[in-house]
């Protein structure tokens, strides 16, 4: 099951127009991402700004989303430190037509290592979908450790994969060796996807492929095929903007290259905010070189 969320995934922004979604903005991406060789669409992530997005909207997302997928999978982020109040939002959520749900640790509250134990497979019991682990300790302050992530992936048969983005390779290797086969560990990085793959790591879910969908699906399908030296030229190609999109902030320098491209404004809802001017030169410079 949780081979569906192998491969090249993008973590969709949400453009605004005058602090409106801009519909046509996301289903251009959206398209974009078909034609680019993408494997699967993650909806209202990190990336989506979905903290400052209703409840309204969100479902406008996801309809959105459906509407212009064209059959690829479709995931929905969730998260919160409420574990009740997250069993509502699956609860009142439409998820027809999704595949699976990216579920962030709990953050501020900071449980203990047994407590997001405990908070998952709660999850997994009331989820109608499999579930993806989203480890992002430099947003949520709390890091879900490789011998957390194993118990999971053996207790409950709904937690299938695990986006990790930690940054320490010591832990995501530990998350390969130590997680059943079947299990799926994917980058949350783009500047980790491929040495992630080298050990395990069976794909992306990228900021990046909002604007390169095409460069990105090749780079991840490169690796997992094992063409090391081709998913490598790709990797070099993009490196450098894969540090500058990061400069200030996910997603500021992700809606600029998106900006700069002319596929939507340049535009955050508060309190995120674009990005510097000199940052914003810098990014269309890499992204010069990479055309």
């Amino acid at each position: 099951m949780s081979q569906i969320f192998s491969g090249a995934g993008v973590a969709l922004v949400t453009p605004f127009l005058n602090n409106k979604i801009d519909f046509k903005g996301l289903e251009t991406i959206i398209r974009n991402q078909v034609k680019g060789g993408m494997d699967y669409l993650v909806a209202l992530g990190t990336t989506a700004e979905s903290a400052t997005l209703t409840n309204e909207e969100k479902a406008d997302v996801i309809q959105c989303v459906k509407d212009n997928a064209n059959g690829l999978p479709i995931v929905v982020g969730m998260g919160g430190n409420d574990t009740q109040a997250i069993i509502n939002q699956m609860q009142n959520t439409n998820l027809d037509g999704v595949s699976g749900l990216l579920i962030v640790t709990p953050y501020y509250n900071k449980p203990s290592q047994e407590g997001m134990f405990r908070h998952y497979v709660t999850l997994a019991k009331e989820s109608p979908l499999p579930i993806i682990l989203y480890n992002v300790p430099s947003r949520t302050g709390v890091n879900l450790k490789y011998q957390t992530v194993a118990r999971l992936a053996e207790a409950s048969d709904k937690i299938v994969a695990i986006k990790e983005a930690s940054g320490i390779m010591s832990q995501i290797t530990r998350i390969s060796k130590y997680t059943p086969d079947n299990f799926t560990m994917i980058s949350g990085d783009d500047v980790l996807a491929l040495p992630t793959a080298t050990i395990g790591g069976k794909g992306v879910i990228s900021v990046i492929a909002n604007a390169l969908p095409s460069k990105v699906s090749s780079l991840i399908h490169n690796a997992l095929e094992g063409n090391y030296p081709e998913a490598t030229k790709i990797h070099f190609e993009l490196i450098d903007l894969f540090k500058l999109l990061f400069k200030e902030g996910n997603p500021g320098g992700i809606k600029a290259l998106l900006n700069i491209m002319g596929v939507c404004e340049n535009e955050l809802r508060s309190p995120m905010y674009k990005i510097t001017d000199e940052t914003y030169n810098e990014i269309k410079e890499a992204y010069l070189k990479v055309k």
